[in-house]
Parts: structure tokens; sequence; C-alpha cells
């Protein structure tokens, strides 16, 4: 899996080079080692992103509770939980402080806005070369981060002068459905299979595409009021999906992270832990925004 973005697929922890039994391949001799697990979503054919789990034939796991899926031995190098909120809480950091310095220091105006556009550009340009790298850049991951902070300071900042109190509604909403996620998928509601991703990712990107055409149609004039992304039912109902979409990014970064810290994942792959999961709260906070802006009409 080559990406964090959360409009285009998920990127797993795997590397090449096999850090302590990371990405290993079973010995030679036929037979997987003990206390290894067999591949969750390993699927056959071209394309399907969890294919190659690198987690499936880990020789390090040991076996533990029938059933519960193997744990990685204690090391200093391995990702942990706590490595995985500390990098979140860093990404998520930076991204609060660029959009409060631009929300207090841009005013709402056409300059403001270029500005907002040209930042949501650099970040964008920042996630795909970040998504596309073998190794996570803290740097490169803490740049775009701040870069998306200045555009959702500006773009939170012009709601909230049109629908006062907006972005704030809209941070509670992102926090509910973040927080209602993370229980359904902690109480075994939701299964991360490969059928699930599989069946997730072709909506996501349909999705995505229609969006692309959409966006033409307008720029050129043909759809009017911004067609799908109205601010009307049909807008609402186009937020509520692309709401939905989010949750589900949001399972495949809780199920990647869980398998990440079970099979022993080096501890540089929170950081890209916490690039996907701020990702995917962006998402859902920018189309909360239009969703609450929509419900308040035209005050």
């Amino acid at each position: 899996m080559r990406s964090s973005n959360p409009v285009f697929s998920r990127r797993g922890f795997s590397r090449d080079n096999g850090t302590a039994g990371f990405s290993t391949a079973p010995q030679a001799g036929g037979a997987a080692a003990v206390g290894t697990q067999a591949n969750p979503y390993a699927q056959p054919g071209a394309g399907n992103p969890y294919a190659q789990n690198p987690y499936a034939t880990n020789p390090y796991a040991q076996p533990d509770v029938q059933g519960a899926p193997p744990q990685a031995p204690a090391s200093a190098d391995r990702m942990t939980m706590d490595d995985v909120v500390m990098r979140s809480a860093m990404t998520l950091g930076t991204v609060v402080v660029g959009a409060a310095l631009a929300w207090a220091l841009l005013p709402v105006s056409s300059s403001s806005y270029g500005l907002a556009i040209g930042a949501a550009l650099i970040a964008f340009v920042l996630a795909m070369v970040q998504s596309f790298k073998r190794n996570a850049s803290p740097a490169l991951i803490l740049s775009y981060a701040a870069f998306e902070g200045v555009f959702l300071g500006v773009f939170s900042e012009m709601f909230n002068s049109r629908w006062s109190g907006a972005p704030f509604q809209a941070v509670l909403g992102t926090m509910a459905v973040s927080g209602a996620t993370l229980l359904i998928y902690k109480a075994g509601w939701i299964r991360v299979t490969a059928r699930y991703a599989r069946i997730g990712m072709a909506i996501a990107i349909a999705f995505v595409l229609v969006m692309a055409v959409n966006l033409l149609l307008v720029a050129f004039g043909v759809a009017e009021d911004g067609g799908l992304r109205s601010m009307g039912p049909l807008g609402a109902i186009v937020g509520i999906l692309a709401i939905v979409l989010g949750a589900f990014f949001l399972t495949l970064d809780f199920k990647q992270i869980q398998d990440g810290i079970a099979y022993g994942a080096p501890r540089s792959e929170s950081w890209l832990a916490a690039f996907g999961l701020t990702m995917t709260l962006v998402w859902i906070y920018v189309e909360m925004l239009r969703l609450v802006a929509i419900f308040s009409g035209n005050d």
C-alpha cells in the first residue's frame, strides 16, 4: 500500500529491509515459523492493497491466548500505541497551530483565499511525496500539517464569517464521528477484511471521480450552484456520503495501527500512522463543516 491519502488508498507498514522480523518472509523449508498467523487479508489477484501483508508470516510473533493475534516481543525499536498517540498529537497539533495563526493573522479577503488555495496545493504535493516515499519523513509530514493548517484556518474563518459557530460545530461533529467509529471498531462490529476494503475503496474511487467531473462541469459553467456540491439537499446527501467514507478510512487506519503494533512494526512507522489519521480527520472536518453550513441555511 503506497498512499496515506484518504482519497486514494491506505499505506501499510511494509518495508523491504525486514527490520527485526518486520516484513520478513518465512524461512526455507515450507512451514511458517511457530507463532505465525494466517494472513487475514491475503487474496489472489492484482491490485489488492492487502494481498502482501508483511505481518502474515512474522517469525518473531509469540503465541498468546487462543484466537488472539500474536504479540511482538517488547523492544525499544518497535512501534507502540504511545508512539502513535504522541506522533498523532504532534501532527494534529501542528495543524491546529497553523489554523489558529491563519485565522488570527489573515482577514477574510480574496488575497487570503488565494493564499489558502496555495497552501492547500502545497499540502497536497507534500502529501503525495510522502505517500510514495519508502520511509516516513517527520519533517515532510509536519510541513504538510502546517500548510494544511493554514488552509483550514482560512477556510474555517470564511465559513464562520457567514455561519457563526460552524467551525466549532464541525470540530464537535468530527470528534463524534471519530469516537463512534473507534467504539464500533473496538467492539468488533466492523471487521476490516480484504473484501470490506475492496468494496470501500471502489466506492471511494468512484466518489472522487464523480467529484472531479462535477468540479470540471462547475468550472466550465455546465453545472450551476456547485452541482453535486451545492449548499442544498443534494449537497447534504453528498456530504453525508463523504463523512461515511471518512469513517471507513478511519477503520482502515485503526486496523493498520493494530496490526503494526501486534506484529512489531518499526517505531518510525508511527509517523505514517499519524500521517494517515491526520489526513482522514481533515477530510471528515472539511465535510462536516460544509454539512453544518448546509443545515444552517442562509442565515
